[in-house]
């Protein structure tokens, strides 16, 4: 397909002129022949690993890419022909590292299915035009939906049983005695109750606090990233259950709260917390409004 594009490319320019898109030889004659052939050299630098590394070109076919860089900078300020060699280039990127990342985010290693590339061309080309058979605010709406719901079809069959464990976990722990139930569906246990004042949704806040998997894996705590003093957070930046929990706690209040997987990363894959994961938090709420206290200093 490559190959195809930058044929018809040069072919293009050909009409044009027949200098334009042949490939020159090096031979400077003058002082501003050298400057120009140098600056050429300089800027070459580099690019054959860009093309492999970033832009997937298989440099076995170089002479195909010389051909389509001659005929694209030969072709001057002519507007039709600039168009057409960016379409070339937005084409490439999204026929592969567009296609290629939305199949390995929808489907990971199953290659037995794929985005349909036709449509997803077609939905490009119509959403440039502003002409979507699916209206825009349709598809802000759906999208993430539906790509969600793609993703669970496969990760369900790969950490089913991290899921059920989850599950299992949750059911387990709600029927413990003194474990209480957020409306979000977070279950918690009251350690110490503070009297102090409770933060507002979006509040900067500072908690101590550990996290550990439901096998006892501590992943994340405020001794190991702050030497054990309080850590500052912005509760409109942390898991539903972190926010739905801090916005019920007064200031002193420390809580042990178990947290469904749709309560904290989901479906997310976060290296020690893989998909499908119920944590466990043990949360002391140190101040309700950390920016209150700097503006009194």
């Amino acid at each position: 397909m490559k190959k195809i594009l930058f044929i018809a490319a040069a072919a293009i320019v050909a009409l044009g002129s027949c200098t334009k898109g042949s490939i020159p030889s090096g031979s400077p004659k003058t002082d501003l022949d050298t400057l120009s052939y140098e600056l050429g050299v300089a800027n070459s630098q580099g690019v054959k690993m860009y093309l492999a590394n970033q832009l997937g070109v298989d440099t076995a076919y170089m002479d195909e890419f010389y051909k389509g860089f001659a005929a694209a900078a030969q072709a001057g300020d002519d507007k039709k022909l600039a168009a057409y060699y960016a379409g070339i280039q937005i084409g490439q990127q999204i026929g592969t590292q567009v296609y290629a990342a939305a199949n390995s985010e929808l489907f990971g290693q199953d290659s037995t299915k794929t985005v349909n590339l036709q449509q997803l061309v077609a939905g490009f080309i119509e959403g440039t035009k502003g002409e979507p058979v699916i209206p825009l605010d349709t598809i802000k709406k759906e999208l993430n939906k539906r790509i969600e719901a793609y993703k669970d079809q496969y990760l369900s069959k790969t950490f089913g049983d991290n899921k059920k464990k989850s599950d299992d976990f949750i059911a387990q722990k709600a029927k413990e005695e003194g474990v209480q139930k957020l409306p979000g569906g977070t279950l918690y246990k009251v350690l110490s109750e503070g009297n102090g004042p409770t933060p507002k949704q979006g509040a900067k806040v500072q908690v101590i606090y550990e996290g550990k998997t439901i096998d006892g894996n501590v992943f994340d705590s405020s001794e190991k990233n702050n030497e054990g003093k309080p850590t500052e957070i912005l509760l409109n930046q942390v898991i539903p259950a972190w926010q739905e929990a801090l916005t019920q706690m007064q200031q002193g209040s420390e809580w042990e709260l178990y947290v469904p997987y749709n309560q904290a990363y989901g479906n997310r894959d976060m290296g020690q917390i893989k998909p499908y994961s119920a944590l466990i938090f043990k949360i002391k709420l140190v101040n309700a409004d950390s920016d209150i206290t700097k503006s009194k200093k």
